[in-house]
């Protein structure tokens, strides 16, 4: 329970130095999922949160089932931390883009560059444009 309290504390203070909060966060290694807007969280049920190992390398998988009839247009980007929960990617990727359909069932993924990566955070939003 203790670890649980830290985590969704932790979790809760990277949302404060982010500057847009708006959408779900995703964090792998806890299982939690944290909705900064309601809209978003209501269309989208994180079915399954999974992390593997591909080639010395770890790869975090989302599986997201649409619970909206129409498409949604979404951006997601994944950010990787080391065990210590430091994080190793000295760049970020860019924001992914990804339309899913009404009722759809898809998988987002990404395998960490960095061979110290080991636990993974996706933030998901709307795509305004």
């Amino acid at each position: 329970m203790k670890k649980w309290l830290i985590a969704a504390t932790m979790a809760l203070l990277l949302m404060g130095c982010a500057k847009n909060t708006a959408g779900l966060r995703i964090d792998g290694e806890s299982q939690t999922v944290l909705f900064g807007d309601n809209v978003l969280g209501s269309r989208l049920e994180i079915a399954d949160i999974t992390t593997v190992q591909v080639d010395g390398h770890t790869r975090g998988v989302v599986r997201l089932n649409s619970q909206y009839s129409g498409d949604q247009n979404i951006l997601y980007r994944f950010y990787w931390y080391d065990n210590q929960g430091l994080e190793v990617n000295t760049k970020l990727a860019p924001w992914r883009q990804l339309i899913i359909r009404g009722k759809e069932s898809v998988a987002v993924s990404e395998v960490s560059v960095n061979p110290n990566g080991t636990q993974f955070r996706v933030q998901i939003r709307e795509n305004d444009q």
